[in-house]
């Protein structure tokens, strides 16, 4: 029995270490003196034996206030639940927070199939799983919502964001082989005849979870804003974006008759079971609120005073 126990307060002291005080997977080997392959094993031990939930993010244990806020927002907007990750000492601290709950909380839904987003936190996700070499469990298949962004940024590049989620899970990946935008609707219509775009598109339809960026207006990089929409977003006063959707505060897409972006339609989005928001250090509370507003998101990852400030708009 004291044996038990021993393995038991060691899981739960190296899962603190991970999940609490931000320690990589080196350092707690170097600590114990064992492999960092060891550290991932008992991580994922410590998962399956229930150690490690989602709530493990919330440094402020037991004092229910992110928990309280997070009802709040369920009440107010009519999501199923989420997380108010509690701020970092430094943006770049609390993205990582955000970053590691959003995982543990994609893997808490058990479904089969994921459609990932973009962005800064998307990327920032992403490049955690591949720098920690961390082991997922987010279903048999995994593809893209959006096409690749036109710019030297890997957080935009779809198809890579992809590729590391399903080098590091059991997923099988679908890529989308076309850019974000397309300059004209002649030039979109020829994107959506193409096998490639109609695979992609059947994995739309049958989405299980789907994992979107909430984002500013007006956000960088631009991606050809002006071209989409001319001043359509500053008249329709714009606050922010899911994926490549402009909404404003009342939670209405902006649309326009030159918009020809290549993701996943509304109405396929609107009808996977769980979409999850995520939301950077600097996202505003008026674009989580007006993200929110749409129906689109059910679930919501973001930090404390993003979701408390989505409240106050």
């Amino acid at each position: 029995m004291r044996k038990q126990d021993d393995k038991i307060s060691r899981l739960v002291n190296i899962a603190r270490l991970y999940y609490e005080e931000d320690k990589t997977q080196s350092e707690i080997a170097s600590r114990y003196q064992i492999s960092r392959p060891m550290v991932s094993k008992l991580l994922e031990e410590a998962r399956k034996l229930g150690i490690v939930t989602i709530r493990i993010k919330n440094p402020a244990e037991g004092s229910g206030d992110q928990e309280a806020l997070v009802e709040q927002v369920r009440r107010t907007f009519g999501v199923y639940g989420g997380v108010a990750v509690a701020d970092g000492a430094s943006d770049s601290a609390t993205n990582a927070a955000v970053s590691q709950t959003a995982l543990c909380y994609l893997e808490s839904l058990e479904e089969d199939s994921l459609g990932l987003g973009w962005g800064h936190i998307i990327g920032d996700l992403v490049a955690y799983v591949e720098r920690e070499n961390r082991t997922l469990k987010v279903g048999s298949r995994v593809c893209p919502l959006i096409g690749n962004g036109g710019v030297g940024l890997k957080n935009y590049h779809s198809n890579e964001l992809v590729r590391v989620i399903a080098e590091h899970s059991q997923a099988k990946p679908e890529f989308l082989y076309s850019p974000a935008c397309m300059s004209s609707e002649q030039e979109l219509s020829l994107i959506r005849e193409l096998d490639n775009y109609r695979t992609v598109y059947n994995d739309w339809e049958r989405l299980d979870v789907a994992l979107v960026n909430i984002g500013n207006f007006p956000s960088v990089p631009d991606f050809a804003t002006e071209a989409r929409f001319g001043d359509l977003l500053v008249r329709r006063k714009a606050v922010g974006r899911i994926l490549n959707y402009f909404v404003d505060v009342e939670g209405r897409v902006i649309h326009s008759d030159m918009d020809f972006a290549v993701q996943i339609p509304l109405e396929l989005l609107g009808r996977v079971r769980h979409v999850v928001g995520i939301c950077s250090a600097n996202t505003k509370g008026r674009a989580l609120r007006g993200a929110l507003r749409t129906g689109y998101i059910n679930h919501v990852i973001a930090p404390e005073r993003v979701m408390q400030a989505a409240m106050e708009v």
